[in-house]
């Protein structure tokens, strides 16, 4: 759970599970997840969590909705008991179904009818009142009939130029991407407008910091210094803004804390 903060800490109050989607649909959904606690006679407990370049579908009694890329840290309050059912689409993913930019939702929620229509209400119906394995299933014949037969091919590389970032880190600027794939600075820009949400500098910059946080996490007190300039950052001080501002802590605060 790369994403979640003080994974250690949110451990002790929820299950999390990522049940994967039907062969078909694994050009367009990452993975399902599933969010259970049981608080009951205890505090609320507050989650945060880094954002990815990624469209979620989520299902919760009195909200079910589609979130568009929060280009934020994003906190979820835990009280009593619950369950929360996930969709996380690939960059590009939700791009058919949605059938307009992903930009145009980007730090925005949509009702699930407000992109399916009358179906999307029964779906959150069905969804809520299964179990986990049969919400599974419910979700994989929803998305199935109304997946293309093929992925768009820029979606496929927009997916792509995301995935690239994520096994570099050391990947830092976004006219080298662009280079790499062949690309126009504006094509690029436009590429991830239209599937990915955010743009290509965002990416990058949210990847390393999904880094460096995975690597505070782990409790090794990373060196800095050296972190820094692996990341591509041009200081110690230049990723500790960079950390503080999106986590809300310095990187040496919150590895002690871990």
């Amino acid at each position: 759970m790369p994403a979640i903060l003080n994974p250690s800490a949110g451990q002790e109050k929820f299950r999390f599970s990522a049940p994967g989607a039907a062969p078909v649909l694994r050009p367009f959904v990452a993975h399902y997840w599933i969010v259970t606690w049981d608080l009951r006679g205890q505090d609320p407990y507050e989650q945060q969590v880094l954002p990815y370049p990624a469209v979620n579908m989520t299902f919760k009694p009195g909200r079910c909705r589609i979130a568009g890329v929060p280009r934020g840290r994003f906190t979820e309050v835990l009280h009593d008991a619950g369950r929360v059912f996930g969709v996380r689409f690939h960059p590009g993913g939700f791009h058919p179904f949605l059938g307009a930019p992903v930009a145009s939702i980007t730090d925005r929620f949509l009702a699930i009818d407000d992109v399916f229509g009358p179906a999307g209400q029964a779906l959150a119906e069905a969804v809520l009142a299964a179990d986990d394995e049969a919400a599974v299933a419910v979700m994989d014949e929803f998305l199935t009939t109304r997946a293309p037969e093929q992925p768009e091919p820029s979606a496929q590389l927009a997916a792509a130029i995301v995935a690239r970032t994520v096994a570099e880190p050391g990947i830092t600027r976004v006219d080298d991407l662009a280079r790499e794939f062949d690309l126009t600075m504006r094509q690029l820009q436009r590429l991830f407008a239209d599937y990915v949400g955010v743009s290509p500098k965002w990416v990058i910059r949210r990847h390393r910091l999904h880094e460096a946080a995975a690597r505070a996490a782990a409790g090794t007190h990373p060196d800095l210094g050296a972190l820094a300039a692996e990341l591509g950052y041009s200081d110690q001080a230049h990723l500790t803004r960079d950390f503080a501002s999106m986590v809300g802590v310095p990187p040496s605060q919150y590895a002690r804390a871990q």
